[in-house]
């Protein structure tokens, strides 16, 4: 049976631990004073890794987050997924040399696919990439900017230079609570033969039910967020569901 891993998202803006409705900065809600209290709850209930999201970084290109990040990382058993503000590689290896399990390359795999291409031959695994799609298209710079290339051109792309680890989120559904695009997640997993994270919708555990369907088909986990910060699932529940 393949697995399938419940990633609790923290997403950080100023410090706080906040969720933003289809990446609109203006569109913020604050969950909580503090990431670090947040992630340890998380690990109370049985979460395995932690999406954390520099939001402030993806916008403008800093490690602002950075010494949350490394707190949870260094000091929670826990494996860290981080993205948000990943320009270079000295951001790259600072996060990986200092706790964080993996890293999410976004923008800049657009932006610059032979240095994306290096950082994946030099940390294999460890680097994911995340593709953000608006209708189907890549958008970047924490989403303000659309790209001309289609998720699953870029996916095939990656896949082919040994990504192992694709990160899909459909920004129309992003904090939204309106469920996932299964068609584009087990659509990117079958063009590109490698693990797909669904992000963006998750918002009870039918969702969940739905996605662990295609388990067997490359699509190897959920992201979740707004829904356990709304209490419309525990993790405690997801965790079960996906382990049932």
């Amino acid at each position: 049976m393949s697995t399938f891993t419940i990633y609790p998202a923290i997403d950080m803006k100023e410090g706080k631990c906040v969720r933003l409705q289809q990446g609109d900065f203006n569109r913020e809600t604050v969950y909580g004073d503090s990431p670090y209290d947040v992630a340890r709850d998380f690990v109370e209930h049985g979460a395995e890794w932690i999406h954390m999201v520099d939001l402030d970084g993806a916008r403008d290109g800093s490690r602002a987050n950075a010494a949350l990040i490394l707190n949870v990382a260094k000091d929670l058993p826990v494996k860290v997924q981080m993205g948000g503000g990943i320009r270079s590689k000295e951001d790259v290896a600072y996060y990986l040399d200092n706790g964080v399990d993996r890293v999410i390359i976004g923008s800049l795999a657009i932006s610059n696919p032979e240095l994306t291409k290096e950082l994946v031959e030099e940390y294999g695994h460890r680097i994911a990439i995340g593709l953000d799609a608006r209708d189907g298209y890549v958008a970047t710079e924490g989403w303000m900017t659309n790209s001309d290339q289609k998720a699953t051109e870029v996916g095939k792309y990656f896949a082919d230079v040994g990504v192992e680890t694709f990160i899909f989120t459909d920004i129309s559904k992003d904090g939204m609570m309106g469920g996932p695009n299964t068609k584009a997640i087990v659509e990117l997993a079958e063009v590109t033969g490698k693990e797909v994270i669904a992000s963006g919708g998750v918002s009870n555990l039918n969702d969940l039910k739905e996605l662990k369907q295609y388990a067997n088909r490359n699509v190897a986990g959920a992201i979740v967020g707004k829904a356990i910060y709304t209490k419309e699932i525990t993790l405690k529940d997801a965790i079960a569901e996906v382990k049932a």
